[in-house]
């Protein structure tokens, strides 16, 4: 199935009976009747109780832009997009909130985000949220850190003091000067 292509959930009488897309609809004999698709995912649904990591990774492994909720009668309760799933991460994990971020790069094995947090803390910041990626090597992660700061000068300092590998930093502070800068530059352009 090509997450390209609209897909749409395929009822019958409440219950799921797949997912439908706009590919498998154009590329059929226009006389067959919905009921009579061969649907290409198996089970294309979660249930309303699955976490939303689940709903995530099952929307990654069969690439689709969309996932049914049924219930545990197998009733259709509705679904879940990835423009969903993505404005519930704006909204619940600070993305919203001003502040910087650092990413840093730790080996596996002596990963602490309580030590970092305290190294944040140390500078009168605070950890809004965390990201963990891991790296392909196996033997390193990349943790973002979102802080509450908009100038993070002094952390990004105390996190070198500690051999902390920084990998990028993006500052409010920083944003805001270039921005100012830009708008100086747009004015004097305008004035000549």
């Amino acid at each position: 199935m090509n997450s390209m292509y609209a897909i749409c959930p395929l009822l019958k009488k409440n219950q799921l009976v797949g997912l439908i897309s706009e590919d498998e609809i154009f590329d059929s004999d226009a006389r067959q009747e919905l009921g009579d698709y061969i649907l290409t995912i198996a089970h294309p649904y979660v249930f309303d109780t699955d976490h939303i990591y689940e709903i995530m990774r099952y929307l990654h492994e069969n690439k689709l832009t969309l996932i049914p909720i049924i219930n545990k009668e197998r009733k259709y309760l509705g679904c879940v997009t990835l423009s969903d799933l993505l404005k519930y991460f704006a909204e619940s994990t600070s993305l919203s909130e001003h502040g910087s971020v650092i990413v840093l790069t730790v080996p596996k094995r002596t990963f602490s985000l309580s030590e970092m947090a305290r190294i944040v803390e140390s500078e009168h910041g605070v950890v809004l949220n965390s990201f963990i990626n891991a790296l392909p090597n196996g033997d390193d992660i990349d943790v973002t850190l979102k802080i509450n700061r908009p100038d993070i000068s002094a952390i990004l300092a105390t996190f070198e003091r500690f051999n902390y590998d920084i990998k990028a930093a993006f500052s409010e502070s920083e944003y805001v000067n270039q921005l100012q800068e830009n708008y100086e530059s747009l004015m004097s352009y305008l004035n000549v």
